[in-house]
């Protein structure tokens, strides 16, 4: 998947509240497990960040890519992946609620979130890994 300078933007836009945390981890580290509480989202600035499902299915973000927010947003509270960095990463951490006044003050991010899911399902699709 090719990240637009869209999302880019959108990790900046991240970056810059004040209640964010940037973080830097070494290859392998984990960022969260499955079944954790999931309340904050994810931005990748640098580095290959892979979630691992339940049934071991693999799908890797990269940088300008937010991830998880499926989790907070539409979940139950709970992570449904277990996140490993894969290379050493730095990320940025917004816990929900400010994710969520961020949406509001920033409605167009949530499109470039829609837009990065189709473009994940597309990928997905072409390569056979998603099933109907």
């Amino acid at each position: 998947m090719v990240t637009t300078p869209l999302l880019h933007a959108a990790i900046d836009l991240m970056a810059v509240q004040v209640e964010c945390e940037h973080l830097a981890l070494p290859t392998g580290a984990t960022v969260f497990e499955q079944g954790m509480q999931a309340d904050a989202i994810y931005g990748i600035r640098r580095g290959i960040i892979e979630l691992i499902g339940r049934d071991g299915e693999k799908l890797c973000y990269r940088p300008g890519e937010l991830f998880c927010y499926q989790d907070i947003v539409w979940g139950v509270g709970r992570h449904d992946n277990t996140a490993i960095a894969r290379t050493p990463v730095e990320i940025l951490r917004l816990e929900r609620l400010h994710f969520l006044n961020l949406l509001h003050n920033h409605p167009t991010l949530a499109l470039l979130l829609i837009g990065q899911q189709h473009d994940r399902l597309r990928e997905q699709r072409t390569s056979g890994t998603c099933c109907y």
